[in-house]
């Protein structure tokens, strides 16, 4: 498998307008069509050509433009992409030891080419979500402390 390259895309900020004006106009068109499966667009370059696109590629198109639109910059990567130590620790926010840490500790499954631990997107992914998960509730539970104990 080959080294996946992520380059995070963001919008200038002349350009978040269009990203917020086209994700309403998308997401009008999907709710409208629900049972539709494929979407024809038209392309226009110097002549108006109609492309068919799979309603999930429309979907993921939509959610691009939502976070493209909210200032935030987006990558694509795909499930089974293999990562980096460095790659996976940028995704999730912490230092590649800390990263190497958590998968010594057997918190997110990897695998060994040669000397080189590499990462699914989708291992990373899942473990993104379990932590995601525990953080909320543990935030649950000091609220629920917190007025059990007369203190909010």
């Amino acid at each position: 498998m080959t080294r996946t390259e992520i380059r995070p895309v963001k919008l200038p900020p002349e350009r978040v307008a269009a990203a917020t004006h086209a994700l309403t106009r998308v997401r009008s068109y999907l709710a409208s069509h629900q049972d539709i499966t494929q979407i024809n667009v038209t392309v226009e370059d110097g002549e108006r050509e109609p492309l068919a696109l799979p309603r999930e590629a429309v979907e993921l198109l939509a959610g691009m433009l939502a976070h493209l639109g909210a200032g935030r910059a987006v990558s694509i990567v795909p499930s089974d992409a293999e990562l980096t130590t460095q790659q996976a620790a940028d995704m999730l926010n912490v230092s590649r030891p800390f990263l190497i840490g958590l998968l010594e500790a057997g918190e997110i499954e990897y695998r060994t080419v040669g000397t080189h631990r590499r990462i699914t997107a989708s291992s990373l992914l899942e473990y993104k979500r379990k932590d995601d998960q525990h953080r909320r509730e543990a935030a649950d539970e000091l609220t629920q402390l917190g007025q059990d104990m007369g203190m909010i």
